[in-house]
């Protein structure tokens, strides 16, 4: 048994598609499932979303700060 065969074949005049491939045997029934092409969006890079958001105010300005701040909340929790 033969594998799935992928083929690219472009709409001729009259609407028809040829395809042709040294896999496909002479007489062999075949089935032709017909799909439009789908223009795939190339993949971007987490770090280049995350670049382009606009610029905003951080909850503090040094990584001390920011820690500090997150053990007050969670101080707060125990009380």
């Amino acid at each position: 048994m033969q594998s799935t065969l992928r083929v690219t074949a472009r709409v001729l005049p009259g609407s028809r598609i040829e395809v042709s491939s040294p896999e496909l045997t002479e007489g062999e029934d075949v089935e032709v499932i017909v799909q439009p092409a789908v223009a795939r969006k190339p993949r971007t890079h987490v770090i280049d979303i995350i670049e382009s958001l606009p610029r905003g105010p951080r909850s503090a300005p040094t990584w001390d700060e920011v820690e500090r701040n997150l053990q007050e909340e969670r101080n707060s929790w125990e009380r």
